[in-house]
């Protein structure tokens, strides 16, 4: 009743545990970016159909396995190799998919982010946020967005209760490093052209929390000091301290991660005068 997309590189040591929490499904398409460990290999023996597709940007990617993917049911899940589903939302989704969608298109739902020890530490990783992952894929498409890409849907939205639990430190502190400095270079693509369009004061403002997230990013496009920023917004208002030492030390991560944006976005200038 419920079709789900999995998109991979070298996953090998999380995607098992992914593919195991979507047993409830019997249509899971894992598509992969030219992997070179054991990631398609452990997909096919789950029970898992595969594509491969040279991975080009993360909008352009879950676009085309949407395009391709030749999905079995209506109802498209959406996760990363580092994801869970939890049992509360693997029943609501099932519910929603036998026909109690009350008329929606599409539904979100929190993710509890963890640790390296296995710690959830929700202060310092904005929980609650909101993640629409859940819809009727055949009118729906990515934006175009090579990185922290949403999808797009005709209809309204609905809100679940359970979580996907997130452990994006499955494959260790170095692992999380290399992907964020690729996230860097491509948010600052993102970044640097969203700084030539006019700010959309209202959405700081609108009831809808995605909205509100999108708008504050493109706020924080425009600020100095990025890193410094976040991490007095991380220690002062978010209180991510309350977290533990975990806390501090994730928060300190994401602030060299916003600097890293900051330093892409200024070569990213320079290149383009």
């Amino acid at each position: 009743m419920i079709s789900v997309l999995v998109l991979t590189k070298n996953e090998e040591i999380g995607l098992g545990a992914c593919l195991e929490s979507v047993r409830f499904s019997d249509d899971v398409l894992v598509f992969d970016s030219l992997s070179t460990d054991r990631t398609v290999e452990i997909a096919r023996a789950s029970g898992a159909r595969v594509m491969v597709r040279a991975f080009d940007n993360y909008g352009a990617q879950r676009q085309a396995a949407l395009e391709l993917g030749d999905f079995k049911y209506p109802w498209l899940l959406v996760l990363d190799a580092d994801e869970r589903v939890d049992s509360v939302l693997a029943q609501e989704l099932y519910d929603v998919a036998k026909g109690l969608s009350l008329g929606h298109s599409g539904f979100k739902f929190r993710r509890k982010d963890y640790f390296l020890d296995g710690r959830w530490i929700p202060r310092s990783t904005l929980y609650p946020t909101w993640h629409l992952r859940f819809f009727r894929h055949a009118d729906s498409r990515y934006e175009r967005r090579t990185v922290h890409e949403h999808p797009e849907i005709h209809g309204t939205v609905g809100v679940l209760q359970g979580h996907l639990l997130h452990h994006s430190f499955v494959k260790g502190l170095d692992a999380w490093l290399q992907k964020h400095r690729q996230y860097a270079r491509m948010e600052a693509v993102e970044g640097v052209a969203l700084r030539t369009r006019p700010l959309d004061w209202r959405a700081l403002f609108s009831p809808d929390s995605g909205v509100r997230r999108r708008a504050l990013k493109a706020l924080s496009y425009r600020l100095p000091f990025r890193a410094l920023a976040r991490f007095g917004y991380m220690m002062l208002v978010r209180l991510a301290f309350l977290d533990g030492i975990q806390g501090i030390f994730y928060s300190l991560l994401i602030s060299r991660y916003e600097g890293w944006i900051q330093e892409e976005m200024a070569r990213s200038r320079v290149v383009l005068k």
